[in-house]
């Protein structure tokens, strides 16, 4: 009661293949529509869903035209995975779809049945956002839009242009310092930008920002008139979104709108075509087509939305319609187009046949391997999906072959962090290929059919992508793709597969131990000995030892290693002085962050348990039970739960320096400060 929303709330998970939850149990069990916008009024009493398919859409701004605009947060522990997605900044229009899956099952920015972000921003944290309207900045400054990200304490302006309906961002790095964890900024009536920082314990502090130079201040023009046609003409389609629709939509304008290039205006028609159908308007019979009537765009459109809507009785004809188009002939955009809407027909329609199976098979196969790894990715899908006879010898010959792709995940980091690249630049060099890890998560799915070369080939290729770095969950992805493939086969198989050494089982690496002799440290030491001791001299590479020999590894990542019960602590220095670190160190119990707390849970049957819930759903709470390993896992039901309380103690033991010397202590203390530079002043002698 209350509820409406712009688009059908038919949302679902989409996925052709099974997905795999987070490794280490983040979101678990998270389904559509993830995280969504609406509008309300100020009583709270009506609400109308407005935008979907969000990671954590942390803030929003609207422009002077009134268009919505979310910075939205990556996963971070995905960085390297064909399935992460970073931060960025959205044009959230009405009925839009932005993709958000839990776990692998993020969809690519580029299905018809979503919208792709304005703007990359990379890995980060995102916090406040503004429009810089009333600064006394240059008129480009004036109508930038300004996100704050607390991870790596910078500020962007982002510089929007329009484009058709909608728009391109370009970033501009606006200011930056370490530690400087942003929270929000607003604009003051002195014409300046202001900012605070804090959060997570940290000290708060209020900051303003204003211009000096030469060039204008005087009060820009905030609105664009550039391209106001084509937002006028989506703005116009966007009207048959609300629910409360009395006018039947005149079939022949929508279908004319279906056909323009702009992808957002096609879009909102779809939410359109949809939206008349269940409102039973006449509209949507003229999306119905048979064989060649239609152009092949109309045709993947028609498959989206009739599959979408559930019209069963369409799945022949869709399925005929899709096979009589020339794939080969398509630019790659429409292959991808095609591949996604045929995909849709067996997601919502039902799978095929034997007979339609075979001969979609015929059709694919000769177009697999392409040139475009996007293209090949999905043609991967669909042929594991079709059962194709030909798919594992044509995925392993890609697996063989570096894709050649270059990633920007890492780079980002790099290109924002040049002071400090150390760690940071070992894993750009050493950064996963993200396509050939793609084909090898499809290929998992084939159940029959290898050969024990193609074996030793697929388990060859993982044991190299575990050499890879990545974010908290990457090695844990690989590994499980790792062991879901090998318990796949038979127990006489996987026999075979080990005995002829085609895979070799996992172990952990024995941690170092510290030289000692330790002592009974306390904080006043620690700091004492701190105060000179981390100016020069320290190293590295010892720092990095001791990281291991604490344990602190085995729940922390570092530069890319390392365990995730814990923070990730390579931007650590962003957050934390010497002060702050030193006191975590020695009192972890005293401000203990909610995205780490431990709870303590007894069940009805008299057990107790005590870990970091994870994930939860309506029924079941999950629960890592062993902050060293995250694979630890235990599904608590709600029914079965008599009582849980956030447990007082941190995660985080005590006395973790008390088995280091001196220069142990102080050389981890500087690993911890230097964001993995090895070339930090710390270290120089």
């Amino acid at each position: 009661e209350g509820m409406t929303s712009r688009m059908l709330p038919n949302w679902d998970e989409d996925l052709l293949l099974t997905r795999q939850w987070d490794a280490n149990g983040h979101a678990r069990g998270k389904l559509a529509p993830g995280g969504w916008v609406a509008s309300t009024d100020p009583d709270g009493k009506t609400w109308d869903l407005f935008s979907i398919g969000y990671r954590n859409p942390y803030d929003m701004a609207f422009n002077a035209d009134g268009e919505l605009f979310a910075y939205d947060a990556d996963m971070e522990w995905d960085v390297g995975s064909p399935w992460y997605r970073p931060t960025r900044v959205v044009h959230a229009t009405s009925g839009s779809e932005f993709g958000w899956r839990s776990g692998t099952g993020k969809w690519p920015t580029y299905y018809l049945d979503s919208l792709p972000p304005i703007v990359n921003i990379g890995p980060g944290s995102p916090v406040g956002v503004e429009f810089g309207y009333g600064t006394k900045f240059p008129a480009k400054y004036q109508k930038a839009l300004y996100i704050c990200d607390w991870t790596f304490g910078t500020m962007y302006a982002i510089h929007i242009t329009p484009q058709g309906s909608t728009y391109v961002g370009e970033k501009e790095e606006f200011l930056s310092r370490t530690p400087l964890p942003l929270t929000d900024a607003t604009i003051g009536h002195d014409g300046a930008l202001y900012f605070t920082i804090g959060g997570r314990g940290t000290q708060s502090e209020l900051y303003r920002v204003t211009y000096q130079g030469d060039e204008s201040t005087d009060p820009a023009d905030l609105h664009d008139a550039q391209f106001a046609e084509d937002r006028a003409l989506r703005h116009e389609v966007e009207q048959l979104h609300r629910s409360d629709l009395s006018a039947n939509p005149e079939s022949a304008r929508l279908k004319e709108k279906l056909q323009n290039a702009d992808r957002f205006l096609r879009y909102a028609v779809t939410v359109a075509y949809e939206k008349a159908f269940l409102a039973q308007q006449p509209p949507v019979e003229s999306i119905r087509f048979t064989g060649r009537s239609l152009p092949p765009a109309d045709v993947m459109s028609s498959a989206v939305m009739l599959s979408r809507l559930g019209v069963t009785g369409a799945s022949a004809e869709l399925l005929n319609g899709l096979h009589e188009i020339d794939v080969a002939q398509l630019p790659e955009s429409q292959q991808l187009d095609y591949l996604r809407a045929l995909s849709l027909v067996f997601i919502r329609l039902g799978a095929p046949d034997d007979a339609t199976r075979q001969k979609f098979i015929a059709k694919l196969d000769p177009l697999y391997p392409a040139k475009s790894h996007r293209v090949n990715l999905e043609l991967c899908q669909m042929l594991v999906f079709l059962q194709s006879p030909t798919v594992i010898d044509k995925t392993i010959a890609l697996l063989q072959e570096p894709s050649g792709v270059e990633e920007e995940d890492l780079g980002a980091v790099l290109s924002r962090n040049a002071g400090y690249g150390g760690s940071i630049k070992a894993m750009l060099a050493n950064q996963p290929d993200k396509p050939r890890i793609g084909y090898a998560f499809a290929l998992r799915n084939v159940k029959e059919g290898w050969t024990m070369d193609q074996r030793k080939a697929y388990f060859e290729f993982l044991d190299q992508a575990k050499q890879w770095s990545g974010g908290n969950s990457y090695r844990k992805f690989i590994q499980n793709i790792d062991d879901e493939t090998f318990l796949a086969a038979t127990e006489l198989e996987r026999l075979a597969i080990e005995a002829a050494g085609a895979r070799k089982p996992f172990q952990m690496p024995e941690l170092p131990k510290p030289a000692g002799p330790g002592k009974d440290w306390t904080l006043e030491e620690v700091r004492a000995i701190a105060a000179e001791g981390l100016k020069k001299g320290r190293d590295f590479k010892n720092g990095e030892k001791m990281f291991a020999a604490t344990r602190c590894v085995l729940c922390h990542r570092f530069g890319g290693d390392g365990g995730a019960t814990g923070p990730d602590l390579t931007q650590l220095a962003g957050r934390f002085n010497l002060e702050a670190l030193t006191e975590s160190i020695f009192d972890p119990s005293k401000i203990i962050s909610d995205q780490y707390r431990a709870h303590v849970i007894a069940t009805k049957d008299g057990k107790v348990h005590t870990g970091k819930i994870v994930s939860e759903t309506t029924t079941t709470y999950t629960v890592v039970t062993d902050p060293e390993d995250s694979t630890k896992v235990v599904d608590l039901a709600r029914a079965d739960i008599e009582e849980m309380q956030p447990s007082p103690k941190s995660l985080m033991p005590e006395g973790l320096l008390k088995p280091l010397n001196q220069d142990e202590v102080l050389d981890l203390l500087a690993y911890l400060l230097s964001r993995g530079n090895p070339g930090d002043a710390m270290f120089r002698k």
